[in-house]
């Protein structure tokens, strides 16, 4: 089974405001592990990139300048997740400014329900709590250190670990980018296999008495079905 992490980086909040992606980050899983393969581009907005949010992502105009714009890069990026789910933290945000995007060159859009939002099933899982992406790295030992800012393949790498987490749990030895030799499925059928066959059953053992007395009790039932 595959499915893709994907995070995005934004000039701001809403795309229909003015505001355009400036990168998209994505990690590839094969029945939820990673493979080592990843997606990563910044993208000019053609538009200037506000300070205030280049201080959460460091993403600025004299970075992206230098970048295709998201139509030349299209192509690369649908290439990459193909038609596998996508595994997104908040996915109506980042699939917002997708689809907007896709939409102004005329590209079909991509479906919700192709998302699976970490978010809600965070939620579901710690109600009450926080369920951010750092909160969600603390509450499972997962080092996010090197998040200093956000950055859209760093935060994909992070949440498919978390995503592992809230699947259930990591199986020891997973290493993130480092592509496994056995799949959670293949793991958890090699386990079923190893499984010790059942013990043969005891033969039954009577106390002293007990095997006489059984014998005197049936013979006063009358007409026992067993013998009909």
């Amino acid at each position: 089974m595959r499915e893709i992490v994907l995070d995005t980086e934004t000039t701001g909040l809403d795309p229909y405001s003015g505001h355009k992606l400036v990168s998209i980050g994505c990690v590839e899983l094969e029945n939820h592990i990673p493979t080592g393969k990843t997606y990563y581009q910044l993208i000019n907005p053609e538009r200037d990139v506000p300070q205030e949010v280049v201080k959460v992502h460091g993403l600025t105009n004299e970075i992206l300048d230098k970048e295709p714009p998201f139509r030349d890069i299209v192509d690369d990026f649908l290439s990459f997740i193909a038609d596998s789910p996508l595994v997104i933290h908040n996915a109506e945000f980042d699939m917002k400014f997708i689809n907007a995007e896709l939409s102004w060159i005329k590209r079909p859009t991509i479906p919700m329900d192709r998302t699976i939002d970490t978010l809600l099933i965070a939620r579901r899982k710690f109600p009450g709590s926080r369920v951010n992406l750092d909160e969600l790295c603390r509450r499972f030992n997962i080092d996010n250190t090197k998040r200093t800012k956000h950055g859209a393949l760093l935060d994909s790498e992070l949440l498919a670990e978390v995503y592992l987490e809230l699947l259930g749990g990591r199986e020891p030895g997973l290493v993130l980018g480092v592509k496994q030799k056995q799949s959670l499925l293949d793991i958890k059928a090699q386990q079923k296999s190893e499984k010790k066959p059942p013990k043969e059953p005891r033969p039954a053992v009577f106390l002293e008495g007990e095997a006489e007395n059984h014998e005197a009790f049936l013979k006063k039932i009358k007409n026992p079905v067993w013998l009909s």
